[in-house]
């Protein structure tokens, strides 16, 4: 089958051609085979790009995999065959999922308890956008800082994937939007989908700028930040909490690792919470599991949607790989296999 395989850490940017790439496509890596009872082996259609798989590639990952491996983690696909004790699907079933790697190639093995059945109506490449960010997202907001209507939701990074996929969770939970991005691109993006007010960091402050719309709306504050940036954005959004605020800390894209002030935390009666997603499957799947459900429902109402900015295929990832360092997607940035009809993406 094929396969991207990484057999050393590096920038996964680089031509695929050049010697000092990271990466390379396999064409012959074995199928993996159904060695569990419950196995069941996946056709992928399509995988996504996530920022974490940049950096895994990278070595600066909080977890390191062994070398070789092959990236990837959310992925959509039909199911290509099943082991003896499979109950709950069959060949042909249209499923996603996720993985600690392993996605980047045309099948994947996993356990029958990790796939989800894709609703009708929902396209396979939409799906394959759900689980890690949309997933991080729905715990972050719903599970941990328990946001509900009317509450004020502060969304940095906010038309990146993670970002754009709280925004959506946010209006799907009833709260009141601020949307923090750069560029009129972005900024034209995130007005279209009804967010209740956009900051373009390129042409104002975020402080005097929220501040405006919240002594327009008669609104005190925020009562909830995502923050997937970090930096000088953390440290100027915190000037905006209200009392009992929740801080959600989902990554530092900027590179920055921000520093909180616990006196002002306790003052002020924040509550940080730190949201590494892919941890719940260990500790917590259960969560994982019902959230995963929900997001899938309201994928199939229409309640969210997976904004699709980049397609590519598995042989030009040093491109997808590129537009997700130089933060050129609105959205999502995919790998498309299997896919007759593609056709070449906007970089």
């Amino acid at each position: 089958m094929e396969a991207l395989l990484c057999k050393r850490l590096g920038d996964p940017t680089v031509d695929l051609s050049h010697e000092s790439s990271p990466i390379s496509i396999s064409t012959s890596h074995p199928i993996p085979q159904l060695n569990f009872p419950t196995a069941i082996r996946v056709r992928v259609k399509a995988t996504s790009l996530n920022y974490a798989n940049y950096l895994q590639i990278l070595g600066k990952y909080q977890e390191k995999l062994p070398l070789p491996f092959i990236p990837g983690s959310d992925y959509a696909g039909v199911v290509d065959g099943i082991g003896p004790n499979v109950t709950k699907f069959k060949i042909g079933d249209r499923v996603c999922s996720f993985a600690p790697a392993g996605s980047f190639a045309q099948f994947i093995v996993t356990e029958e308890r990790d796939l989800f059945l894709v609703p009708d109506g929902c396209d396979l490449i939409g799906a394959a956008a759900l689980p890690v960010a949309y997933g991080t997202s729905h715990v972050a907001l719903v599970h941990r800082a328990k946001l509900v209507a009317g509450q004020v939701l502060l969304v940095l990074g906010a038309a990146g994937g993670v970002g754009l996929s709280a925004v959506q969770i946010g209006k799907a939970c009833g709260a009141v939007v601020i949307a923090v991005a750069r560029g009129s691109e972005k900024v034209q993006f995130l007005e279209s989908l009804g967010v209740d007010h956009v900051i373009d960091t390129s042409k104002s402050s975020i402080i005097e700028n929220a501040k405006s719309f919240l002594k327009a709306r008669k609104l005190k504050g925020v009562d909830v930040i995502y923050d997937p940036v970090g930096g000088k954005l953390t440290k100027e959004s915190l000037k905006l909490l209200n009392w009992g605020a929740n801080i959600l800390v989902i990554g530092f894209a900027s590179g920055e690792v921000p520093v909180i002030p616990a006196n002002i935390a306790l003052v002020k009666n924040w509550t940080v919470h730190g949201l590494y997603w892919g941890s719940y499957k260990i500790h917590n799947p259960a969560v994982l599991e019902d959230s995963l459900k929900e997001l899938l429902s309201w994928l199939a109402r229409g309640l969210i949607t997976t904004n699709i900015s980049h397609t590519y295929r598995l042989s030009e990832a040093n491109l997808a790989f590129d537009a997700i360092k130089e933060r050129k997607a609105i959205g999502k940035v995919m790998i498309v296999l299997h896919d007759h009809n593609y056709t070449k993406s906007k970089i």
